[in-house]
């Protein structure tokens, strides 16, 4: 008789939290996820879902912007990390990389990948040797490592601050909208990385996406975002074939191409929720 295999370990727990802007807007009504060790999870909804704002609520980054957890907890390896400043939660190996590719744009390339091992004491050649495994899963900033960050293409940013952000030997990354405003060639090419990354490094990724499609192929499981609550979530095979995720963040029914636009809304909460 074969022995069932023990589950991954969860290394990031959320679980029912609520999120208030200036003491009076409610963002996040009860969220809860989990990150398992040596996942890929994506957290998945249009814009104004609550996407960043969960993963502000992890990283600690709320409080420029007005913002608090009031409910609900967040654990990373079972110790409560919401009250940790954002460098006491990197020194713990959780990092995010934010929306819109955030350079330092003075700097050149490499410059900018060494701000990333800022927290670290290991000693240069520590750094020096991540420094050459950066450069050996993006080639493209080796050729530009001298190149002022700011006169880099958009593909080129968004590889250097997943560069930098593993500079500082993360064991988890939260990655804020990878694919924004970028060609879908370089898209595929950012997700392959990051699922190389998963799969020979051993990071764990909760990634927000928008595009629900190349998400759910590289992705192990996925949580949908409403309204600021969690809709709908399961294995990402699963949630390809699901017709409601087909059909309003796939553009798929089952009389074929469609767009959400064209459906009422109330149809898909009703039938989400019910």
């Amino acid at each position: 008789m074969s022995e069932t295999p023990n589950p991954p370990e969860t290394l990031l727990e959320v679980t029912n939290v609520e999120v208030i802007y200036n003491h009076v807007i409610l963002v996040l009504k009860g969220v809860s996820l989990s990150v398992p060790k040596g996942g890929i999870i994506a957290l998945l909804g249009g814009n104004g879902s609550g996407k960043t704002t969960t993963l502000k609520a992890i990283s600690n980054l709320l409080h420029s912007e007005r913002g608090e957890v009031t409910k609900g907890s967040i654990t990373y390896r079972g110790r409560r990390v919401q009250d940790l400043n954002p460098s006491e939660l990197v020194r713990m190996g959780v990092i995010q990389v934010m929306e819109g590719r955030h350079c330092f744009e003075h700097l050149t390339v490499e410059e900018n990948l060494l701000t990333g091992a800022f927290t670290r004491t290991d000693g240069k050649d520590g750094i020096a040797s991540d420094l050459d495994l950066v450069y050996s899963y993006f080639p493209r900033l080796r050729e530009r490592r001298k190149s002022q960050a700011g006169y880099t293409s958009g593909g080129e940013q968004q590889m250097c601050v997943i560069g930098r952000a593993l500079m500082s030997r993360p064991e988890m990354i939260l990655l804020d909208e990878p694919s924004m405003g970028l060609a879908p060639q370089l898209v595929e090419e950012i997700f392959e990385i990051v699922h190389d990354l998963n799969a020979k490094e051993g990071v764990s990724f909760l990634l927000a996406e928008q595009n629900t499609n190349v998400a759910l192929r590289f992705a192990h499981y996925g949580y949908i975002l409403e309204s600021g609550r969690v809709v709908m979530d399961g294995p990402s095979d699963g949630l390809r074939e699901n017709p409601d995720v087909k059909e309003f963040y796939l553009g798929m029914s089952e009389t074929g191409r469609k767009s959400f636009r064209d459906v009422r809304s109330y149809r898909r909460r009703k039938r989400w929720l019910s």
